[in-house]
């Protein structure tokens, strides 16, 4: 895939590298001939006519995305070697990994990105065109990211976290489901079910855990890379990612309430056969007791022409009667 190219502007405009670079060369004989008419021109004004893009690469192309948008970056750029999300600050750049779930398949191979970004551009580094999409989401909403990277960067993060506070509503309704099917002591699959979800939802609240983190470190501008009266959107996305970790831990504890019903309902299955095998045993007891008795030979014993039908009979009064105390008893 070839270097894409998006120029900050008030909207977003998708442009190729040579437009780019033909857009650079025109603003700095700009601001070259302004130098001579007004030398006195401020620093800040002066920064407002730079032109900030948006670089979206592959791995193969990653160094050449760089060097277009003035990067330095002293590091290994490898997107199988990102195991969760955080911001590294270095001199001359900010890097940041992203490790990011998929909501289909969380417990699947996992989205992985670089961005960098300097005073002036980001670069994106990215396998699976995962960016790009949500850069092209981010054009056709009615929001405008204007001309900051920073209002780039929180766009790009609410982008991919919109729609996970309603996967988290259709996890809790898979929860409700389990234990309405507990109650309805259809307790089939149930453990699988249960150990699933909450393996999600571990990922997902680790997930979470590292973006609050994530947004947290850029917030803190280390080496102020970012204009301090932009900062509050990297607020934004710590806080979003915290009510999401909290939604996640509120499911995490409802899960655990389900599991503990669960088994609640198998001890009480349990419960219920060593009643009835402890019946059975009281029942049989006398009845082992009888033919333990009459089965000695021993001379002069008792009923030993006749005992056959009188055994049976006996053993028939014997259950009845343990039969009527059970009832009694409201043990049957």
């Amino acid at each position: 895939m070839a270097i894409k190219v998006y120029i900050l502007k008030k909207s977003i405009m998708k442009s190729s590298v040579d437009e780019y670079l033909e857009m650079k060369a025109e603003i700095k004989e700009k601001k070259r001939l302004e130098k001579q008419t007004n030398p006195e021109k401020t620093l800040e004004e002066k920064q407002k006519k730079d032109l900030r893009a948006v670089f979206v690469s592959t791995s193969d192309t990653a160094l050449q995305a760089l060097e277009i948008a003035g990067i330095s970056y002293e590091g290994d750029i490898d997107l199988d070697d990102i195991e969760f999300c955080k911001v590294e600050s270095q001199q001359k750049c900010i890097c940041g990994n992203l490790h990011i779930p998929k909501l289909s398949d969380v417990l699947g191979e996992k989205i992985r990105m670089y961005f960098f970004a300097n005073r002036r551009n980001i670069v994106i580094i990215d396998d699976e065109e995962f960016a790009e999409k949500l850069i092209k989401r981010i054009i056709a909403s009615r929001t405008k990211p204007g001309q900051s990277r920073e209002r780039f960067l929180y766009s790009f993060c609410i982008k991919f976290m919109d729609t996970d506070l309603d996967n988290l509503g259709r996890y809790e309704k898979k929860i409700m489901q389990i234990e309405e099917q507990i109650t309805l002591d259809d307790l089939d699959d149930v453990t699988t079910k249960i150990a699933h979800l909450r393996k999600e939802l571990l990922i997902l609240r680790e997930y979470y855990d590292e973006l609050h983190d994530f947004g947290k470190q850029l917030e803190e501008n280390e080496n102020n890379f970012f204009s301090g009266k932009n900062l509050a959107y990297f607020g934004t996305i710590s806080d979003r990612a915290d009510r999401l970790m909290g939604r996640t831990m509120y499911l995490l504890d409802y899960i655990g309430q389900v599991r503990d019903t669960y088994q609640g309902k198998v001890a009480e299955h349990q419960n219920a056969n060593m009643e009835f095998l402890t019946m059975i045993s009281t029942i049989f007891f006398p009845l082992t007791l009888i033919t333990g008795w009459y089965g000695m030979n021993f001379q002069n014993m008792p009923e030993l022409t006749h005992g056959y039908p009188f055994v049976i009979g006996l053993s028939l009064v014997v259950i009845a009667v343990i039969v009527f105390i059970f009832k009694k008893r409201k043990i049957l």
